[in-house]
């Protein structure tokens, strides 16, 4: 068996969309067939999204993105103001990428590791395997005590998800973990620098769960701070009602999926007609016969009064392959270039004021 240190050389390679003109290849997958054809209809319908300028877009991310190397390339849509709002898994946000952000890497696992041999050794040597990729367990306790510490720096209180990242983005800027100083770009913090609010609806799922378990048993009865998911659903929410005309790219399903469709339905319920969904995106590989969130179909969401039919493409493909050709389209059709960013964390700072 190799060594910890053997096992963790290979970091994975975030790949750059601002480097590989894309446009030709999706444009030819236009006039095939199956998903080649769906992935080049979602692209034109994200080019649409994007010169839509009254449009609010919001991405959403299920499943392992950031091990898996799409770091940068979410980077590049918050840098060219190409996102507006993300809804995300925990896992993406935290472990993942304020995790990389405070200087760890994900690494490369080889083949004979990713149907799980040597798991056991693995676990002695505490490495985490995501499929074929590996993450040091040391190092994510890291994280973990550094999600406490941000904690324990803020006032008790109740606090959205957004509130907390906001914070997680403010210590990285505070500490120097930015570009400026020599280290790599993250999600949390181009979110933070760019008015960009980030809502993980299932926040304590992840190592930010870890920091406040962690917290609140060290408080033992004295004020605490607690996650408010009610307060995620309704700012999200009141971003859909200053903006009416929204668009989705969602990368995977799940909870992040029907968080943002489910703002249309909020809204209404607070007495404002507002419009579904102009636009929408989703990749997948989920299937959509077990009934289950992740693999119902956009049209079904339209039944829900969630989804305008107009403009709407389900992917169904693997993210690693589908996300940057999609998103590199768009980036090299310049298609965001009179958008100048919705700002939404301004709008909702009056609520936490």
């Amino acid at each position: 068996m190799p060594t910890k240190q053997e096992l963790l050389q290979t970091p994975i390679q975030h790949i750059d969309i601002t480097q590989h003109n894309v446009v030709s290849l999706v444009d030819a997958m236009a006039t095939m067939a199956y998903s080649s054809r769906d992935l080049a209809r979602a692209a034109t319908i994200y080019d649409r999204m994007l010169r839509d300028t009254e449009c609010g877009v919001i991405l959403c991310l299920a499943g392992s993105l950031i091990s898996a190397g799409l770091q940068k390339v979410i980077v590049d849509l918050l840098r060219n103001h190409m996102v507006d709002a993300i809804v995300s898994t925990g896992a993406n946000i935290v472990d993942q990428d304020f995790f990389e952000a405070l200087g760890f890497k994900h690494y490369v696992a080889g083949e004979e590791y990713k149907y799980g041999a040597g798991d056991a050794e693995l676990r002695e040597m505490m490495i985490d395997r995501i499929y074929d990729t590996f993450i040091d367990e040391e190092e994510l306790r890291i994280c973990d005590e550094t999600t406490e510490k941000i904690i324990n720096s803020m006032k008790p209180g109740a606090y959205s998800s957004r509130e907390y990242i906001r914070e997680m983005g403010k210590y990285l800027q505070a500490n120097g973990r930015t570009p400026k100083n020599g280290n790599p770009d993250s999600i949390v913090l181009a979110a933070y620098e760019l008015d960009v609010p980030i809502f993980v609806p299932a926040f304590s799922d992840c190592s930010f769960g870890f920091g406040i378990v962690a917290h609140q048993h060290a408080r033992k009865g004295k004020p605490v701070c607690s996650i408010d998911s009610g307060k995620d659903f309704y700012e999200l929410t009141q971003l859909k009602i200053e903006n009416p005309t929204t668009g989705l790219l969602m990368i995977g399903g799940g909870v992040p999926k029907n968080f943002a469709q489910d703002i249309v339905v909020a809204a209404d319920i607070l007495g404002v007609e507002a419009s579904m969904h102009k636009y929408a995106i989703q990749i997948t590989v989920a299937d959509a016969r077990d009934g289950a969130l992740s693999g119902s179909t956009l049209k079904e969401a339209s039944s829900w009064g969630k989804v305008d039919l107009n403009y709407e493409q389900m992917v169904f493909s693997e993210a690693t392959i589908a996300f940057p050709l999609i998103a590199g389209y768009a980036f090299h059709k310049q298609a965001a270039t009179a958008r100048k960013g919705k700002h939404f964390a301004q709008v909702l700072e009056p609520v936490t004021a």
